[in-house]
């Protein structure tokens, strides 16, 4: 007998919804150095590569480039950091750019191109077509010499431009350069066998053109590498032009007045950082502007000194428990160590400098690990942390609310719990202390001299809000007192001895 399917729905009588919290914002990431070189590897258009080992950017850079010497004392470190971002610096005038899509294997096939005699393709530069037909690669063994032929049929055109094959794709690249050289697309020739497709150089096959440009400051180059990403928060430059100690100070402006924190790394081998008596060198001039998102090494020995120090500092994990570090006593691997005498060292810790520094225990450590300002690296990269994490928190708390988060004590109460919990994990990575004795200007309960467990929050009754704010739905002001727990840097022991 046929089943009847006419039948009425059962949810008439039992009706389940389920809702799905939507996903919480993640956490920013606080290990993630952006080393800025001048290498034509990336080019202007592309800005910026990630990586994730030394082998991609050893594969990319090759083994002779200032930032493969700086990414191989990032990595250097134990334990190692794991992300990593190369970005450009345009220190000079750069050319146009039409790179090709990448050839699959099949697409490289020689006998594909030696088939062609009478080849050709159409090519815009600098805002004229330019068209080149009867090219002939019958003669050519690889994709290189394929490439020379195009060259110089394009160089008989009066193109102005140039084609070279680089392993994967082919690239076109205009003489001239500055913001006024262009090459755009390529399309079909004239006449002829059509290569602009097996070039891959057509729209839809080839990247978006990249224009020249003009040469820019380093203060520039970071400014746009900002702006096209938030991911990378160290900073220091590894490239071929020599950056000076002014331009090294515009970059520290721009670093610590941009809304996002970050943290700029200089290495110096300047011989006046060790000389109490002079002021002029780059640790001094920072220090005098008060800069805490600075750090200055002195280095005779290693120009990307600093790389290390940012390796050991990045592979802080703090979700983990006891993770925070000091970067006193930290060693640099690839580094050769500084012997100086005591004056000079205390020239340079006057100063607020760093330095890989050789002890008489035949071990060298670095010392003192502190920003141009005095603070130290640990607490500010501890305390942007902990910033970035009660910011995500209390949003995700409102974004994933079901209904709302009421604008009453016992919605501020929800509030408060989400900055507990945070301020849990900072007691859990070892930023912020058990206990303490807070030593600053009270609020709410809060007095000075008092003893608070690591962390103190306190907000106002919300009956006591100016109706003009509650009119607004804000919340009232969540005030945190917070101990870090320091590090010890220095011991003073006493010995008392009686017969």
């Amino acid at each position: 007998m046929a089943k009847d399917y006419t039948a009425l729905d059962i949810g008439r009588v039992i009706n389940v919804t389920v809702n799905l919290q939507p996903v919480a914002a993640a956490r920013r990431s606080f290990g993630t150095l952006l080393i800025l070189g001048d290498s034509d590897v990336i080019d202007q258009g592309e800005r910026l590569r990630a990586y994730t080992s030394l082998d991609g950017v050893a594969g990319d850079f090759g083994l002779g480039a200032p930032e493969y010497y700086a990414a191989a004392l990032y990595y250097g470190q134990t334990p190692k950091p794991l992300n990593l971002m190369v970005g450009r610096w345009v220190s000079d005038t750069t050319h146009g750019l039409l790179k090709g899509g990448v050839l699959s294997p099949s697409e490289k096939t020689l006998s594909l191109w030696t088939a062609v005699t009478d080849g050709g393709f159409t090519v815009n530069v600098g805002g004229s077509a330019k068209s080149v037909t009867g090219l002939d690669f019958s003669m050519q063994t690889n994709l290189d010499g394929v490439a020379s032929v195009i060259s110089a049929a394009l160089g008989t055109a009066s193109a102005g431009v140039s084609v070279v094959w680089d392993g994967d794709r082919f690239t076109v690249a205009t003489d001239a350069s500055g913001t006024t050289a262009s090459v755009g697309y390529a399309s079909a020739p004239s006449a002829g066998t059509d290569i602009s497709a097996m070039m891959k150089l057509t729209e839809g096959l080839a990247p978006e053109p990249v224009q020249g440009a003009d040469a820019e400051t380093p203060a520039e180059a970071v400014a746009r590498a900002a702006e096209m990403s938030g991911e990378w928060y160290g900073l220091m430059f590894a490239a071929e032009t020599e950056i000076t100690d002014d331009e090294n100070i515009e970059v520290s402006g721009f670093i610590e007045g941009t809304s996002q924190s970050r943290i700029f790394g200089i290495t110096s081998s300047s011989s006046l950082m060790l000389e109490a008596t002079v002021d002029t060198d780059i640790a001094s001039a920072l220090k005098k502007l008060g800069y805490k998102r600075s750090f200055v090494q002195f280095s005779t020995r290693n120009p990307y000194a600093v790389a290390s120090m940012f390796g050991r500092a990045f592979s802080v994990n703090f979700n983990a428990n006891r993770s925070a570090i000091t970067l006193k006593f930290k060693q640099e691997p690839g580094v050769v160590y500084e012997q100086i005498t005591e004056s000079r060292a205390q020239a340079l810790a006057a100063k607020n400098a760093n330095v890989f520094a050789y002890y008489n225990t035949d071990q060298a450590i670095l010392q003192e690990g502190t920003m141009a300002n005095g603070a130290f690296f640990d607490e500010v990269h501890g305390t942007d942390w902990l910033q970035n994490a009660l910011q995500i928190e209390l949003w995700n708390a409102l974004y994933q609310s079901k209904t709302k988060i009421p604008q009453t004590n016992a919605g501020m109460n929800i509030l408060a719990t989400v900055c507990k919990k945070v301020c849990e994990e900072g007691q859990n990575n070892g930023l912020i202390a058990d206990s303490g004795t807070w030593n600053a200007d009270g609020f709410g309960e809060l007095e000075r001299g008092d003893v608070i467990p690591g962390f103190y929050i306190y907000f106002q009754d919300v009956n006591l809000q100016p109706q003009s704010e509650r009119e607004q739905r804000k919340a009232t002001a969540i005030q945190i007192a917070i101990k870090l727990a320091g590090a010890i840097h220095f011991v003073d022991v006493i010995v008392d001895v009686n017969r």
